[in-house]
């Protein structure tokens, strides 16, 4: 089907208590494999672009890769920047067919990041497609990060309240413990805090960085507000865990499609896993989005092969 806009689709999933899945799209085996995934559980989907990406592929490659798996799927799927970093950039998505912008003004002064972040989402209004704006700071996974360095980057309720007034963005990424790029599972979320933002503002909250945070804490989450959870570095060590097995079991193969379909299947069983702790499995319908079925909301799913 054609893409869609995130807007609908993380209002559901607020409303619904459940939360969608946005994996990064790097290439065409994680593509591949993550909406193949979201067919298989009935699941809607968001594939994001990165800075990374777009300096990987290309702007317009990078899109019409999206695209092109979007009319293939009969799922909702959205094209979404992440962490877009200015006024340009996001005008320039916007023109490539993005159903979902992300302006990352968090390392910005506040008014600064507040008057950038509106003008984008006056622009895309217009266009009806919606803006995510990010308040407070999901910091990068370092040697010299320290848990109080993590505690002063985190969003403020009061604050965020005026950022959304003033901005009217549809939806607001949050720092509440997680980090960037984080290669194994040992944050918790500030679920008091998450609470907090959820009460002072009406729109869906997005959570970055998680392949870092405790699985338990991501479905407790969702419970709070977080409607939308992105997953990036998982993918990448998934992806790269399959492919160097499948090098070591045949090294004499030459033929690198061989060895790239090890990796999109472990990429699609990622996604897979993770649709069904976030509880969007089996949400979608042919009139639109159902209630998540409980038995997916659970952080004991077991290892991922």
């Amino acid at each position: 089907m054609p893409l869609t806009t995130s807007k609908e689709m993380l209002q559901a999933a607020r409303a619904g208590r459940f939360a969608v899945g946005a994996f990064n799209a790097n290439n065409m085996e994680q593509i591949q494999g993550i909406v193949d995934a979201a067919v298989e559980e009935r699941a809607p989907v968001i594939l994001q672009v990165s800075q990374g990406a777009i300096r990987y592929a290309g702007l317009d490659f990078a899109a019409a890769m999206v695209k092109t798996a979007a009319a293939m799927a009969d799922v909702p799927v959205v094209l979404h920047l992440d962490h877009g970093t200015d006024f340009d950039q996001n005008v320039l998505c916007l023109r490539a067919g993005f159903t979902s912008l992300m302006f990352d003004g968090s390392k910005k002064p506040y008014e600064e990041n507040i008057a950038t972040t509106a003008r984008i989402v006056e622009i895309a209004h217009i266009c009806d497609i919606p803006v995510e704006a990010e308040l407070g700071k999901v910091l990068q996974s370092t040697p010299d990060i320290t848990p109080q360095d993590v505690l002063d980057a985190m969003t403020k309720p009061d604050q965020a309240a005026d950022f959304v007034a003033r901005t009217g963005c549809d939806s607001l990424a949050v720092a509440i413990g997680s980090v960037h790029a984080m290669s194994s599972k040992a944050a918790s979320l500030d679920i008091d805090r998450l609470k907090s933002i959820s009460e002072a503002v009406d729109i869906p909250l997005v959570l970055h960085g998680s392949s870092g945070v405790l699985e338990e804490s991501e479905v407790e989450a969702i419970g709070y507000g977080i409607a939308k959870i992105n997953v990036a570095t998982l993918l990448n060590i998934g992806f790269m865990d399959a492919l160097r097995a499948a090098v070591a079991a045949d090294t004499k193969a030459s033929d690198p499609r061989k060895f790239l379909t090890h990796s999109r299947e472990a990429v699609k069983e990622i996604v897979r896993h993770k649709m069904r702790l976030f509880g969007a499995s089996g949400t979608v319908t042919s009139s639109g989005f159902s209630s998540p079925k409980t038995q997916h909301r659970s952080a004991d799913l077991g290892n991922i092969e």
